[in-house]
């Protein structure tokens, strides 16, 4: 096994995270959508990720916004089924919630490295049931190479805040992104697992990390790989979700975004 590190390439291209933020699958990266190497000094990215289990479907339409090459502002609606009753860090809740991000990355040269945090309000519309979450992070993503392969490996670290509640847990979640054999797909497949002791949101649909932590894993298809895609960002997941518990889901996801001059 050879493992070595290089700088980053000009532009990844990476997916959208459950959150609405770039990332991997349940964790922010140091990247954003359109930094400085893009085509762009704005971008616009728009995405949808659908949770399924047990013959029901929790569906997370999400948008983003990059201004300057240097912020990114994100937005995701959590629409979950009403038969379906979801556990909350501090009980059972069953509702839709609406999770708004921030995030700024820092100007350095090999890693790609940005603070950031999100606004999570639960079970929106339901009066008796609501609360409200705060997450502070930081997100560091380097890139190197697994045998032969490039791949990028993303650290977390950060706190969450819930209202009426303590909490001194420190979030954690580390991940990797590894393109497959580019020399064979060119650089269309890559192989995505993210472990994390905090969920997508603090009421995650089958994505829950208060007890075990959770195990995300799968293929993003890269297609902005393809010329004709090259300025565009435009990816799609395949996934499980949480997969070492007994509530493992499928899910599955696209990103499509635009440079805005």
């Amino acid at each position: 096994m050879v493992l070595s590190v290089s700088a980053l390439p000009a532009q990844s291209r990476t997916g959208m995270s459950l959150s609405g933020a770039t990332g991997l699958f349940a964790i922010p990266s140091g990247r954003i959508g359109w930094e400085q190497s893009g085509p762009g000094t704005f971008g616009l990215d728009i995405g949808y990720h659908s949770i399924i289990t047990d013959g029901v479907t929790a569906h997370i339409p999400k948008v983003a916004l990059t201004l300057f090459n240097i912020v990114e502002l994100s937005a995701a609606v959590d629409v979950q089924p009403d038969e379906h009753r979801t556990f909350y860090r501090f009980g059972p809740r069953n509702g839709n919630d609406f999770i708004g991000g921030i995030k700024v990355q820092l100007p350095l040269p090999r890693t790609a490295l940005a603070i950031g945090g999100n606004y999570q309000y639960i079970n929106v519309g339901r009066h008796n049931r609501r609360n409200s979450a705060w997450q502070v992070y930081a997100a560091a993503t380097y890139a190197g190479h697994f045998f032969d392969m490039p791949a990028e490996t993303t650290i977390v670290v950060g706190r969450t805040f819930f209202e009426g509640h303590p909490n001194s847990n420190i979030d954690f979640g580390m991940g990797f992104d590894l393109i497959l054999f580019p020399e064979i797909f060119d650089n269309l497949v890559h192989w995505i697992t993210d472990f994390a002791n905090f969920s997508y949101s603090a009421d995650a649909f089958r994505a829950n990390a208060w007890i075990r932590g959770v195990l995300n894993t799968g293929f993003r298809f890269n297609f902005s790989a393809i010329p004709a895609f090259y300025r565009l960002r435009f990816t799609a997941d395949i996934m499980f979700v949480d997969v070492l518990d007994h509530n493992r889901a499928f899910a599955a996801g696209l990103t499509f975004g635009v440079p805005l001059h």
